[in-house]
């Protein structure tokens, strides 16, 4: 019922910016939350930052500053401003969505039932 498509993956040097983008669309469901999480090889997926229908965002620390969530007027699209990129940014992007309208648990894997299948993001030192 809901599906999502990640796109704006690429490689880039230390310092360099990305923008990210993500397609949903839905049937029956509404999307409240929309969010990115990353999973560098070796390593468990983590919360990147997200975004409510309202606009509110959150971010996770380690991206604070230097990472921007958005999305475009009519709710479709949301968006991941990377600039000062490093080499541990290096991982795969995904979004995902959350159907229920509580802000509770949005940096939880298990809060989202909807995910894209990814965008690579390379950062070479």
């Amino acid at each position: 019922q809901v599906q999502l498509v990640e796109s704006g993956g690429g490689l880039v040097q230390t310092g360099g910016s990305l923008r990210l983008s993500c397609a949903a669309s839905a049937r029956t469901l509404r999307i409240y939350t929309m969010a990115w999480f990353r999973q560098a090889p070796g390593k468990e997926r983590e919360f990147v930052g997200a975004i409510r229908q309202s606009g509110n965002t959150y971010s996770a620390d380690t991206v604070k500053g230097r990472f921007t969530i958005s999305r475009n007027n009519g709710q479709n699209t949301m968006y991941l401003q990377m600039n000062s990129l490093k080499p541990e940014d290096t991982a795969v992007y995904y979004c995902a969505a959350d159907t229920d309208l509580i802000w509770v648990g949005i940096m939880e894997i298990q809060n989202y039932d909807y995910w894209g299948q990814g965008t690579q993001v390379t950062v070479s030192s």
